[in-house]
């Protein structure tokens, strides 16, 4: 059984799951933790350096993919049809995009669904390790 990786405060908690992330990840360049109520990257480590509106634009890309208007839209549908409207909680908890060079794996925290960690690596990366690792150390974090 995991167990709770706790620090003195919050953005401690988050530089911690940035660090970890960016360690046990199998071929990972880059982490980082998005607040979805803000839309605001909290923390981030890369192996290479981004400018600072490449960062940003991040962070927002996180927020439309998990909370752009047409994903609502289909979660209200999904909680009309399936008779869950007073579900809070939301149906996408994780995201896998590929592009031309890298992996990124979107992942909601499971105690805060405002809280998405954004793990990046290299395209060759085998993506069944890449959840095992991710979900496990997301197990470990109360965010």
């Amino acid at each position: 059984m995991a167990t709770k990786r706790m620090a003195t405060g919050f953005s401690d908690q988050v530089t911690s799951l940035v660090k970890s992330l960016r360690t046990e990840a199998p071929d990972c360049v880059a982490s980082g933790v998005v607040d979805m109520a803000t839309g605001m990257l909290l923390a981030y480590e890369t192996v290479d350096s981004h400018p600072p509106e490449v960062l940003d634009l991040l962070a927002g890309a996180t927020l439309d993919l998990f909370q752009g208007r047409t994903v609502l839209m289909i979660e209200d549908l999904w909680k009309e049809r399936r008779q869950q409207n007073g579900h809070d909680g939301h149906f996408f908890q994780e995201i896998l995009v590929n592009s031309e060079n890298v992996t990124h794996l979107f992942v909601r925290m499971n105690e805060q669904q405002d809280v998405v960690a954004v793990v990046v690596c290299r395209k060759s990366v085998n993506v069944g390790m890449l959840f095992a690792q991710v979900r496990r150390v997301i197990r470990e974090y109360s965010l």
